[in-house]
C-alpha cells in the first residue's frame, strides 16, 4: 500500500505532523506539475477558508469579531494564493 500513497510533512511553530494521501488523488488534483506540499497547501487553505467562510457567514448569530478579522484575513491569503476571490472559485458568494 506505500506504493500507492504520498505522505506530506507539516512543519509549525507548535509541532509537527503528517498526513498520507492515495498518490492518485494527489497526482489528479495537481495542476501544473504541483508538488505533492503544494497540492496539500492549496487543501489546507482551501479548507480552512471554508470552515472560517460558514462559521462567520452561516453560524447562529453574528459571529464575533476576533472571528469575522480571522476569516477577513484568510479570504485575502486565499485570493493572493489563488489569484481569485473564494465566492468566484466557489461559486458561493453574499
Amino acid at each position: 500500500m506505500a506504493d500507492d500513497t504520498v505522505t506530506v510533512q507539516i512543519s509549525g511553530p507548535d509541532g509537527d505532523d503528517e498526513v498520507t494521501l492515495s498518490a492518485a488523488l494527489v497526482e489528479m488534483l495537481a495542476e501544473n506539475d504541483e508538488s505533492a506540499a503544494e497540492v496539500v497547501g492549496d487543501l489546507a487553505l482551501f479548507g480552512c477558508a471554508q470552515r472560517a467562510h460558514a462559521s462567520v457567514h452561516h453560524g447562529q448569530g453574528e459571529a464575533p469579531q476576533e472571528l469575522q478579522d480571522a476569516e477577513s484575513v484568510t479570504m485575502e491569503l486565499f485570493e493572493e494564493r489563488f489569484g481569485a476571490t473564494y465566492g468566484e472559485l466557489t461559486g458561493h458568494q453574499h
